[in-house]
């Protein structure tokens, strides 16, 4: 069978891996796999944590998204004006005292070029190593660390990430399957626990991080993730205090049905444990409704997995994102605590629920 490399070195498929065809099995190569993959069609670099403030009794929640998404019919364009891609950004702070979420977004295209070479772009990801560039908003590796700054209209991240675990390989070896088709899947890993410091600033109010504060990055790429009966999906990384990772994910049908589950476990120890295909049921609990899409989202769920059966609540019911200034979607993606089966509190993160307004278009 010709290799990977083999094929997109060949005129006809160069820049580009089929769609229809299933994504083969890759050793993950760093720093270079924490960059940009310019040949694939959707890839995101996708921050989420937990501000322990100083001199404040509830904490902040932070997102901060990049997306990158190929344009198919610009590539044989020769002009330097070509959107050979388009780049997204998405940011948002949970204020849990104050009962809100804050969030902006970005859009711009990119030529694809190296950052600096064409004067055209006022975006740029690397493909060296991370290195996102969404004129204000930036996502870059600063001596070893993670740095994200966003100037949003109402708050400003500033924000450093340390890791102190290895890199998580989701699904086999960083192989993840997203559906009944082994075409709908991503290149996939972690990074759980990071220790962040920094700064966020709200409505001109800077709060400054203290220990405590932890993240998690989740970076994926692949040519095709939906099914095309998939309505959106329910997802959580989860920060436990123990020091393990906890991920599950569920892609529901258009009858609210799971079309395929997965996720994993990594003990504190670095044990890890993929789960398998069935393994992960998401049992919704309590619901809420946006006043502004009139979606119904599960703000707390049961999540059974092979690590333990969880309980998961938002912090705040209202964690909706309206993105339709950007990727066009409305979706949920927020703040929350997680319980174990015996009702003991033992970790934080992020719920994502999309498809809940409309059905999610990648």
């Amino acid at each position: 069978m010709l290799n990977r490399r083999a094929l997109l070195a060949t005129p006809l498929l160069a820049g580009a891996w089929p769609a229809a065809w299933a994504l083969p099995p890759k050793t993950l190569q760093f720093p270079r796999d924490a960059g940009s993959h310019n040949d694939f069609a959707t890839e995101w670099w996708y921050l989420t944590g937990y501000a322990n403030v100083a001199g404040q009794s509830a904490a902040l929640g932070f997102q901060v998204t990049f997306f990158r998404s190929r344009v198919a019919a610009t590539q044989g364009m020769q002009s330097r004006l070509a959107a050979k891609q388009l780049l997204f950004a998405h940011a948002a702070v949970t204020d849990v005292a104050g009962n809100k979420l804050w969030h902006d977004q970005r859009i711009a295209r990119w030529s694809g070029e190296p950052a600096g070479s064409n004067p055209a772009d006022t975006a740029s990801a690397s493909l060296q190593d991370t290195g996102m560039l969404l004129r204000d908003w930036s996502l870059r590796r600063q001596g070893g660390d993670l740095q994200a700054k966003v100037a949003a209209g109402d708050f400003t991240l500033n924000l450093m990430f340390k890791a102190i675990q290895p890199v998580l390989l989701q699904g086999k070896g960083g192989l993840s399957r997203k559906g009944p088709e082994e075409k709908q899947a991503s290149y996939y890993y972690s990074l759980p626990q990071l220790q962040v410091s920094g700064s966020v600033t709200l409505q001109g109010q800077t709060r400054t991080l203290e220990a405590g504060s932890t993240a998690w990055l989740d970076h994926e790429w692949s040519q095709e993730v939906l099914h095309p009966q998939a309505q959106g999906w329910d997802w959580i990384g989860i920060n436990l205090f123990d020091g393990s990772a906890l991920t599950a994910f569920q892609l529901r049908d258009r009858q609210g049905g799971a079309l395929w589950d997965g996720g994993s476990f990594r003990s504190a120890a670095g044990v890890r444990y993929a789960f398998s295909r069935g393994e992960v049921l998401f049992k919704p609990t309590r619901s809420w409704r946006s006043p502004l899409s009139k979606a119904s989202y599960p703000v707390e769920w049961i999540v059974r997995t092979p690590a333990d059966f969880y309980t998961v609540k938002a912090v705040i019911d209202n964690q909706e994102l309206d993105s339709r200034g950007s990727t066009g979607a409305i979706y949920w993606e927020g703040l929350s605590e997680v319980w174990d089966s015996n009702g003991k509190l033992v970790g934080r993160g992020y719920l994502e629920m999309t498809g809940y307004a409309a059905a999610l278009k990648l």
